[in-house]
């Protein structure tokens, strides 16, 4: 297998090591969604950790008292003082930056296309959802200071969170299974490729996008097609028909679309696509579905990103309530 890098360890793994079929995927690529410790201008990974975008996140959208407070979602805050603001792009880190250059450079219409085409036919592997959480939770990272919890505890701790706040089973399950996506980490995707606040490719970015100079490298928007408000689409299209760019939410949808509501399957698609649900952009795209359902794109957000803490889930104890969640919804074995 692939040396790991100074600072990266496996978790112990519950089963012999010679026997596993997990084990070549595992240790062939375990790095993929490491710092490098040699970076470069193509480093494929610029983060020190795939939680270090999530930080970046957190900062730029603060948990608002209306989140705190349970309150209706607001997209702006009209009586946020002007020295309140910051601006996120100049405080960045520059682990941070480079991230963003790499996915605005990268993330093509085209890149989108191949990226579909390559994974969408779920032919990976057939995993259960449990045994998919027990395979991400073999990356562990041990250059993140401000974690000492493995991927299976931090998905539970956003699905406790929910339940302990009286959300529906599917909801619960929803927040289970959303950064399920991230397996692509294991199957050799950059960081960049995985993780990120999601833009439709095919049209005119926003300029309310994270670093939207970066785009100016991108080939397509040397493309005058790609540069209009609606591009390659119809105007109301609708966001299916709209292709964002790559990562780990659009494929986690396909994996879980036959067996969870649309809300909930609005959630795991566009739970990274800011632009639309903080910023209020791409309207020109939305059809009916779309403006019905960002509310529950809403209603998520704060799950996603403020659930993150220190205190470990008991996962010995709470498996079998979301085993049992689990049957309710998907069959033993699905594809990947």
């Amino acid at each position: 297998g692939t040396a790991l890098a100074p600072g990266v360890t496996l978790s112990p793994l519950p089963f012999p090591l010679a026997t596993h079929p997990l084990l070549t995927d595992l240790l062939s690529s375990s790095t993929h969604c490491i710092m490098d410790t040699n970076p470069s201008s193509t480093n494929p990974t610029p983060l020190q950790s795939l939680e270090e975008w999530e930080d970046f996140m957190k900062e730029r959208y603060p948990e608002s008292e209306h989140a705190k407070s349970k309150t209706p979602f607001q997209a702006t805050d009209p009586n946020k003082k002007k020295e309140e603001f910051r601006n996120y792009e100049a405080d960045a880190r520059p682990t941070v930056r480079e991230f963003y250059r790499l996915n605005h450079l990268n993330q093509t219409h085209e890149f989108v296309k191949a990226k579909r085409k390559e994974f969408l036919g779920l032919n990976r592997r057939t995993m259960g959802i449990w045994e998919a959480m027990e395979y991400l939770n073999q990356l562990v990272d041990d250059s993140d200071p401000d974690t000492d919890l493995s991927q299976l505890q931090h998905l539970l701790q956003t699905a406790e969170q929910i339940r302990r706040d009286g959300h529906p089973r599917w909801f619960v399950l929803t927040g289970l299974v959303h950064d399920l996506g991230k397996i692509l980490c294991l199957w050799g995707e950059p960081q960049w490729a995985v993780v990120g606040d999601t833009f439709p490719t095919g049209c005119a970015y926003s300029d309310k996008i994270v670093f939207p100079r970066f785009f100016e490298a991108n080939p397509d928007s040397q493309n005058p097609r790609y540069q209009t408000p609606t591009g390659v689409y119809e105007e109301g299209c609708g966001l299916d028909n709209v292709m964002l760019s790559w990562g780990h939410d659009e494929y986690i949808y396909h994996v879980c679309k036959d067996y969870l509501p649309i809300e909930g399957l609005y959630m795991l698609r566009y739970h990274s696509f800011y632009p639309w649900h903080r910023e209020a952009q791409y309207g020109q795209l939305l059809n009916a579905q779309d403006r019905e359902n960002l509310k529950w794109v809403n209603a998520f957000n704060p799950y996603d990103l403020y659930t993150k803490s220190h205190e470990s889930p008991d996962v010995t104890k709470l498996r079998p309530y979301y085993e049992d969640l689990i049957a309710e919804f998907f069959p033993a074995k699905i594809r990947w």
